[in-house]
């Protein structure tokens, strides 16, 4: 209970190719080293980035949630992952969250990339996700909300921050120094999760998923832009041990988020 073990896929997904991709992944996952306690896999993991999801939008019962589930019941760990989602007439970027028991719950997206014209055919999130996980308390979001601390401020709810990405290597030192300021500022551990290759869009991404502790130290990572897995440990020990010692959170401002 004291250690969380994490298997990060770092993929170059394919473009609209649910069936590949979900092939892809299993292949990948069975070269795995150890057997993880959650699988993390990036922002649209099935389809890679778009704005336009009316073509590869699924339901919550549709192809990518019954494999995530199928692959969890095999694993029997947890698994996360954000894809498009259409739920009635409104289609959500999501973070879909299966626990080790097969429970499923979910996460939409806040912060819309409007840069990319995200906003016009999606619906934000209105709240965020703490999930409990062993004895660790997980809070996940995805790309863009990284650059919001508001929404990512640990109210001494979480121990984890994970945010799963489409980040363009062209703003991979924004994405490095984001995810250190998010685990300094928050005594967390940061976990960032990202693809390679490149997109349908001409966009190019690196990877750089990466796992970093509660002072800010990067722990684990994949560089090189190569595709792969990635497999970290997080000690609660370690964490306790410096939240005891060095209190910041206890002087953190009161605040409340208003939607």
């Amino acid at each position: 209970m004291n250690e969380l073990k994490l298997l990060i896929v770092q993929p170059d997904v394919k473009w609209k190719d649910i069936q590949g991709n979900l092939s892809k992944y299993s292949e990948m996952i069975s070269e795995r080293k150890q057997d993880p306690d959650l699988v993390l896999f990036p922002e649209m993991f099935q389809t890679g980035f778009c704005s336009d999801p009316a073509d590869v939008a699924e339901t919550m019962d549709g192809t990518t949630v019954r494999w995530m589930k199928r692959t969890a019941e095999t694993l029997k760990c947890a698994l996360a992952g954000s894809l498009i989602i259409k739920d009635g007439r409104k289609f959500f970027n999501r973070i879909v969250y299966i626990d080790q028991y097969e429970n499923l719950t979910w996460y939409d997206k806040r912060h819309l990339f409007k840069i990319e014209g995200e906003e016009i055919n999606f619906t934000p999130g209105r709240q965020r996700l703490i999930v409990p996980l062993k004895n660790w308390q997980i809070c996940f979001q995805i790309c863009y909300d990284l650059r919001f601390p508001v929404w990512s401020r640990n109210m001494n709810d979480y121990d984890v921050l994970v945010n799963l990405s489409n980040w363009p290597a062209k703003r991979n030192d924004v994405w490095t120094t984001l995810l250190r300021a998010r685990a300094i500022e928050n005594q967390s551990y940061v976990v960032g999760v990202n693809r390679v290759g490149t997109d349908f869009n001409h966009i190019f991404y690196e990877g750089n998923s990466q796992v970093i502790d509660p002072k800010g130290n990067v722990t684990a990572e994949i560089s090189n832009s190569r595709e792969g897995l990635l497999s970290a440990s997080l000690s609660r020990e370690t964490l306790e041990k410096f939240r005891n010692e060095f209190p910041v959170l206890n002087d953190a401002d009161d605040f409340t988020i208003t939607l």
